[in-house]
């Protein structure tokens, strides 16, 4: 379990917790949002950390049994509600493991800590069956919701929790990171870090995972080749694709990046600062067909296949169609 000051940039977060601590505001009921790999889990757990500590300062002892328990993701008051359906949360998983549980009290703590992640999942029942829990908790009782979606929860719940966002790193942060951490070349730690917009998970999955490897190669080659492709070919490659369906928004921002590219190079002509260096030719040559509207319209058609994947529109439906647009914008490259 990481130490709060071992968490990289959110000084503002840090702060909202010393201060909750000294001043003796700790609320009952908090919402972490941002998008995945960014770090909610690791505050949370942090703050749960401190919160737990039998000094009872903003800063952990770390030699007390319960920082120990804590450090070694074992403290019997430091609950993680988890789910079994990949995509719900349902109202009987929120009764047992929270709701009716949260009426023992604590075994060693001074508080009992639910930290739920992926609560976007969060049914309205589910949502429903934990709002007078939220409303009139008992004393020792904490909640704390890791989300990538506020919009998912009903108003009832906004209300009663207080909401911290957890913003991206500043790149230079990421860049230095990942420096200290792998053992990497200068095209990796540049690509990584510009990919991840300031989420060091991000980055990190980045080069961590051969199937993220896989995932930019096979994107890098769909984006050459498009202009080229006949229906058939699109299909197949929508259907090769489709094995990345948990990683189809890391797919959407590499295409994102890619038309970013081709547009600096379109205004530059210089290759120096593109994420994708070593298709300088290939961007080159696409900027030489496409016009500024083209990008423009490609970037916002990835922006809005994004959404339609976040509401649970097929994947291979949405890519199928945005490759569709893009082709029509390149057709001519034949």
């Amino acid at each position: 379990m990481l130490k709060l000051d071992d968490i990289i940039g959110e000084e503002q977060i840090k702060e909202h917790f010393t201060g909750a601590i000294e001043q003796k505001k700790v609320s009952h009921a908090y919402i972490f949002e941002g998008e995945a790999g960014c770090g909610k889990k690791a505050l949370a757990y942090a703050f749960a950390k401190i919160l737990q500590c039998e000094k009872g300062e903003s800063t952990p002892c770390g030699c007390c049994q319960s920082c120990l328990q804590a450090e070694s993701g074992n403290h019997p008051d430091i609950i993680t509600v988890t789910h079994a359906k990949p995509n719900s949360f349902g109202v009987e998983e929120m009764r047992q493991q929270l709701v009716n549980d949260m009426e023992i009290k604590p075994y060693s703590g001074r508080y009992k800590i639910y930290i739920i992640p992926d609560a976007e999942l969060l049914t309205g029942e589910a949502q429903n069956a934990i709002l007078k829990t939220i409303e009139e908790p008992p004393s020792y009782g904490i909640v704390m919701l890791l989300t990538t979606n506020t919009g998912r929860f009903l108003p009832t719940i906004m209300s009663r929790c207080v909401k911290l966002t957890v913003k991206p790193v500043d790149n230079r942060k990421v860049y230095q990171y990942l420096e200290d951490h792998y053992e990497l070349d200068e095209e990796m730690l540049r690509f990584a870090t510009e990919f991840a917009f300031g989420n060091i998970g991000k980055a990190c999955r980045c080069v961590e995972s051969e199937e993220f490897l896989e995932m930019r190669d096979m994107c890098i080659h769909m984006l050459k080749h498009i202009p080229e492709w006949e229906i058939p070919d699109i299909v197949f490659s929508v259907k090769e694709a489709a094995q990345y369906k948990l990683q189809m928004l890391d797919f959407l921002d590499m295409m994102s990046m890619w038309f970013r590219d081709v547009l600096f190079i379109k205004v530059t002509k210089n290759p120096n600062k593109l994420i994708f260096r070593e298709q300088f030719r290939v961007l080159l040559d696409q900027a030489k067909y496409i016009s500024y509207e083209g990008i423009e319209d490609i970037i916002r058609a990835i922006d809005n296949a994004k959404v339609r994947i976040d509401a649970n529109v097929g994947e291979e439906v949405v890519l199928e169609l945005l490759l569709f647009r893009i082709k029509e914008h390149l057709k001519w490259m034949k």
